[in-house]
């Protein structure tokens, strides 16, 4: 009865704190939720402005257009509510934040929010990156394009589209260095297995600079592959740091 007992307890026990974890983790669901409803909202005080700035990275004399009644709208909404998880992004962060924080030591705590702080700042960098360096010739590329035969009214939606596609894509490939670091610190990689893969490294860089840029001229795909191998470079100098102080901690 004793033995039947425990188990019966630890059984309970098991149960109340999955519950108690699913509860936190609604409860910082709909923190996040209440917050991206809110800056979606104000988003909508801004749109007009958003859209003059977004308009603003085509070349002269391009026209957008809509085909559909319900199109305009739908891309008003869209641009509103990117706006408004780009304005969330900070408390969405501090809530999954918080809902870890529990399981993790105080070291581990702390190096968690360095870890996210450089992830969102990489992720906007190479966002703004995009918006401002690889878009606008890329823009250039398509828009102008054999003009002479025919004129271009793009879709308001697909020029959206577009522009968030690559922002979000770039942004991501600016995480790179972090990837790297936490794959050494987590012996998923050494250092000298990365640098003995760099060329084809690089190569892989002009390839996916190929596939993310919609143009095929070896401009665009250039902007987008030298970040990518300064990315690498930085990985590699944050995974030797990463490097050493495994080892030290494994002789510990």
């Amino acid at each position: 009865m004793t033995v039947r007992g425990g188990e019966q307890a630890r059984t309970w026990e098991k149960k109340q704190s999955l519950r108690e974890h699913l509860i936190e983790l609604r409860r910082r669901l709909i923190y996040s939720v209440i917050a991206l409803v809110i800056t979606t909202s104000a988003s909508f005080s801004f749109v007009n402005y958003l859209f003059i700035e977004l308009k603003s990275r085509a070349p002269a004399g391009v026209q957008l257009v809509f085909i559909k009644p319900t199109e305009m709208f739908e891309v008003y909404i869209r641009v509103a509510l990117i706006s408004g998880l780009i304005l969330a992004l900070p408390f969405i962060i501090l809530q999954i934040l918080l809902f870890i924080r529990p399981a993790l030591k105080p070291n581990e705590s702390r190096g968690l929010y360095v870890m996210l702080i450089f992830a969102t700042l990489s992720f906007l960098i190479g966002g703004a990156f995009a918006y401002f360096v690889l878009i606008p010739p890329a823009l250039k590329f398509l828009l102008t394009f054999a003009t002479d035969i025919a004129t271009p009214y793009i879709r308001i939606g697909d020029y959206i589209s577009l522009i968030t596609r690559l922002v979000f894509w770039v942004g991501v490939i600016f995480e790179t260095p972090l990837v790297i670091f936490f794959s050494i610190r987590l012996g998923l990689v050494t250092v000298q297995k990365l640098s003995r893969a760099r060329r084809w490294i690089i190569v892989g860089a002009f390839i996916m600079g190929a596939f993310i840029t919609p143009t095929p001229d070896t401009v665009n795909q250039t902007l987008v592959a030298l970040p990518l191998i300064i990315l690498f470079e930085i990985g590699l100098l944050l995974g030797r740091l990463a490097q050493r102080k495994r080892v030290q901690k494994t002789r510990g």
